[in-house]
């Protein structure tokens, strides 16, 4: 029997996307069958419960950057992200890192940038395997970091879009159509772009969900009262399952216009409902989003408008029912399959 620790400390802030990353593979691993394999969830000891009481709980405390755990008593260390603190010192325990981005490149630079590498190189040398969420952050794992022929595994995300059956409109929303985007409303995520589909269409309206209080975000909202479609954006800020899935369900299209994505996991969630989805051409983007998605080749304003304008005309049913097949093949199931099989291998 193989005892394995499966490192969640991001958990403390369930709502962030590695937090959502944690439940969603912990909820996974209490379905499947583990055979030869006994896990031990560490875990914050507010979030005890978030797998049942039939989990071996190890309580997560910052001590442990001081004091760390005895790793001797495990076979397999997984930390779920590439910058944890909690590694195993035991060198005889095979550690398994998970890296997600290395969006660390685009934010800084000079000797913050240097340090940043420099630490996660660190662990990524402690490590026996490495895991990528796509193919896309493995090349740039590759080029970034010393490998040193350590095996890579890409294991997809899932879609984590719960079904809500009799969904309500949203309280914001006063109008009939719209385009839809979700995320950390920040300068990466390029959302300023989109304003020109708004001059374009007067009856279009943008809503764009997630923290409303960055700097990006109220530099957005100046930028669209200078281009006079102030009326037509809304920033409703973090949603509920029930607005979220509802706006995904009548959407006349979901956008992104990234400039880096690790993955991009609202594209898979918008796909799976069947909605029209419009990428930029950029990371991970055109991985994720395959041969059904429409894509920005760059951002001046007439090409973004012709790239929207024409995918709505070409989007159909068939079309829909083949980004619906596409979106399916990115499951938790199978994510957290491939985890376990990992922990056996290493």
């Amino acid at each position: 029997m193989k005892r394995v620790l499966v490192e969640m400390e991001k958990l403390k802030n369930p709502n962030s996307g590695l937090g959502q990353f944690c439940i969603n593979i912990g909820e996974q691993f209490q379905k499947l069958e583990r055979d030869n394999l006994e896990l031990d969830f560490y875990l914050p000891a507010l979030q005890k419960s978030t797998f049942g009481e039939n989990i071996n709980f190890v309580k997560h405390t910052p001590l442990h950057k001081l004091f760390p755990l005895n790793s001797s008593e495990y076979d397999v260390w997984h930390c779920l992200q590439q910058d944890s603190h909690y590694l195993p010192r035991n060198k005889k325990t095979k550690l398994i890192l998970t890296i997600h981005d290395l969006n660390f490149l685009e934010k800084y630079k000079g000797s913050k940038q240097k340090s940043k590498l420099k630490s996660l190189q660190k662990r990524v040398d402690r490590a026996s395997a490495i895991t990528v969420i796509s193919k896309f952050t493995e090349m740039i794992v590759r080029e970034n970091l010393e490998l040193n022929n350590k095996p890579v595994h890409v294991i997809t995300n899932g879609n984590s879009l719960k079904v809500i059956e009799d969904s309500t409109k949203p309280s914001f929303v006063d109008f009939p159509k719209f385009i839809f985007s979700i995320g950390i409303i920040s300068p990466k995520k390029n959302f300023h772009t989109l304003l020109s589909l708004l001059q374009d269409d007067k009856e279009l309206h943008l809503i764009i969900a997630g923290n409303n209080n960055s700097d990006y975000a109220h530099q957005l909202v100046k930028t669209a009262g200078q281009m006079n479609v102030s009326q037509q954006l809304h920033l409703p800020g973090i949603i509920n399952n029930n607005d979220k899935y509802w706006l995904y369900q009548n959407c006349k299209a979901f956008v992104l216009p990234s400039l880096t994505e690790g993955f991009g996991l609202p594209v898979v969630e918008a796909m799976s409902l069947g909605k029209p989805v419009f990428l930029s051409n950029l990371s991970s983007l055109p991985e994720i989003g395959g041969q059904e998605a429409y894509y920005w080749k760059h951002f001046e304003p007439q090409h973004m408008i012709d790239v929207f304008i024409n995918g709505i005309k070409d989007f159909n049913s068939e079309k829909a029912k083949r980004s619906i097949e596409w979106a399916s093949q990115f499951s938790w199931e199978n994510a957290a399959k491939a985890y376990l099989k990992l922990y056996t291998e290493v």
